[in-house]
């Protein structure tokens, strides 16, 4: 896919994020270092993988760049802005207007439909509850599950559930797209079912990013940034 801007989407330097197990930074602090240097750029519409084995910084850093943690130093860019200091409803704002998240354990309301877990973010953007039906509702025609809109969490397979968390992060046309391990908790029918939504997701021009230890789905991404200790080890 041709890249739509020269701005990268994503862009960090020197990222750096320290954690200290006791919560303090003292004598008796052990200091943790998830994060030394990372310099990485992803631009609008790629489909990038983010690989490491545990420990290696990859959840971290997803956190970090969908604005669910600060970075201990270094610079974070969303579309070339600097965002890595701002306040926590700024970030807040755009984390629901730009970025749509994907976890491992799905993240469902286990007390809400299939429908009413879609149109959760709508609630936040202030969509009026008939025009969230009919996105919600969209959506899950979008992921195959149109027949299951009524249905609860516990009454969908794994990967039922994995296709009504991908909807739901959908819901606000969010341009970037981050999974973290969509594929973990699933059996190999339904990983390949998820493959190959995020990547029409991605074919329909979203910038898709997936942290994955799945072999198979790091091959489907353009490109892969491999982490260790914390650093980018390479760009493949």
């Amino acid at each position: 896919m041709a890249l739509s801007t020269k701005i990268p989407i994503i862009e960090t330097q020197d990222l750096e994020k320290i954690y200290c197990l006791n919560g303090k930074k003292d004598k008796q602090g052990v200091e943790i270092k998830a994060l030394n240097g990372v310099d990485i750029k992803i631009m609008p519409g790629e489909m990038v993988g983010i690989v490491g084995k545990s420990g290696s910084g990859k959840s971290t850093l997803m956190h970090i760049i969908g604005l669910l943690d600060q970075p201990t130093s270094g610079i974070l860019k969303i579309d070339g802005k600097d965002v890595g200091r701002e306040e926590p409803d700024k970030l807040a704002s755009l984390r629901n207007k730009k970025i749509g998240f994907v976890f491992q354990s799905f993240n469902l309301l286990a007390r809400a439909s299939a429908l009413d877990n879609v149109a959760m973010p709508l609630i936040y953007s202030g969509v009026p509850a008939r025009e969230r039906e009919e996105k919600a509702r969209q959506l899950l025609e979008k992921v195959g599950l149109g027949n299951r809109v009524k249905n609860w969490p516990n009454q969908l397979s794994g990967g039922q559930q994995q296709r009504v968390a991908i909807a739901r992060a959908l819901a606000n046309n969010p341009s970037l797209i981050l999974a973290d391990e969509p594929t973990g908790n699933l059996d190999t029918k339904s990983g390949d079912q998820i493959e190959e939504i995020l990547q029409e997701i991605h074919r329909g021009g979203n910038t898709v990013v997936v942290v994955t230890h799945d072999t198979t789905l790091a091959k489907k991404c353009e490109r892969v940034i491999y982490l260790k200790d914390g650093k980018v080890v390479s760009h493949v």
